[in-house]
């Protein structure tokens, strides 16, 4: 099985926290390594997946770890873990968060709302007044903010979150972005380590699939160069930004297949089968998710039960 994580660091006491499920703590990560190396998983890159999953012979189970986005504590908290059990895993920064050139929406979305009392917002039709005093109303407004996203001009949507950010509150959305995701020099040192491999994940963390054929082909070879450029190889994998069937189809698991990856993973969530070798740019990955960090749901996720009827 592929895992899905993002952050690794402290429990939040926040009753507002609309990112909780991104987020899981070190405690519960060293318990699900060793739960997954107790049940006789074989951690392994994820780049050498197709080839281990082809050879029918080999009856073993694989485990796999991968890291979305490039957050500072991947490299300050999570990577030691692994170290301690010589466990691989992959980062699939998002390069333009890397340079400080794209800021990452859901972030900025969740600090303004729990700075204010009330936004007013444009959602496409016409301006709205939303009461963001309680906890309830705060997250009703967050979900409305996603919505606009998922069904908006994505780029455009993100601008008008960043300014409202901004003007309203007074909020830095590139101050978030420094605070919480690896610089080219953190992002270079960790590649150093053997046991992490750094994969493509776009620049501008846009929904691949609602985008011209022109863009998708920018942000997968832009990220390639850029990339290359940092860490000083160019990656064998690739993560779809958000990766639901919604932000994957046909045409780019095609597409990175074309530009030359060797796996490229989703975030609809399956347990490996050795048919996913002949579709090696659309295996399936399951979320560690913050909101169940209890060792008896990673058991049920390696039991493979939940999926049976997938």
């Amino acid at each position: 099985m592929v895992f899905t994580l993002h952050h690794v660091g402290p429990n939040q006491t926040d009753k507002f926290q609309p990112n909780s499920i991104l987020s899981v703590t070190p405690e519960f990560l060293t318990e699900t390594i060793q739960t997954v190396l107790g049940a006789g998983l074989v951690p392994v890159h994820l780049h050498d997946l197709p080839a281990l999953l082809a050879d029918r012979s080999d009856k073993r189970k694989f485990v796999v770890f991968t890291f979305d986005d490039g957050y500072r504590n991947n490299a300050e908290i999570a990577a030691p873990i692994f170290r301690k059990f010589g466990v691989p895993f992959t980062v699939f920064p998002t390069m333009g968060f890397v340079a400080r050139t794209h800021t990452i929406w859901w972030e900025t979305a969740e600090a303004l709302l729990k700075k204010t009392p009330q936004i007013e917002f444009n959602f496409g039709s016409r301006m709205e007044t939303l009461r963001t005093e309680t906890v309830t109303q705060k997250y009703a407004a967050f979900d409305r903010l996603a919505a606009f996203v998922r069904t908006f001009n994505e780029d455009e949507a993100v601008r008008q979150i960043d300014e409202l950010a901004v003007t309203q509150c007074g909020i830095d959305p590139l101050a978030i972005v420094d605070e919480l995701v690896m610089d080219h020099a953190q992002l270079q040192a960790l590649a150093n380590d053997p046991l992490v491999q750094i994969g493509g994940h776009t620049i501008a963390h846009v929904n691949l699939r609602r985008v011209n054929e022109e863009r998708l082909v920018h942000e997968i070879d832009s990220s390639i160069s850029a990339i290359d450029r940092c860490v000083g190889y160019r990656p064998k994998s690739f993560s779809y930004p958000y990766g639901w069937c919604s932000a994957v189809s046909e045409r780019e698991i095609e597409m990175t297949a074309k530009a030359g990856f060797q796996v490229a993973v989703t975030t609809q969530p399956a347990v490996l089968r050795s048919s996913d070798a002949l579709r090696p740019t659309a295996i399936k990955r399951i979320s560690l998710n913050g909101n169940f960090q209890k060792q008896r749901y990673v058991q049920a996720l390696i039991s493979g039960l939940a999926f049976m009827f997938l």
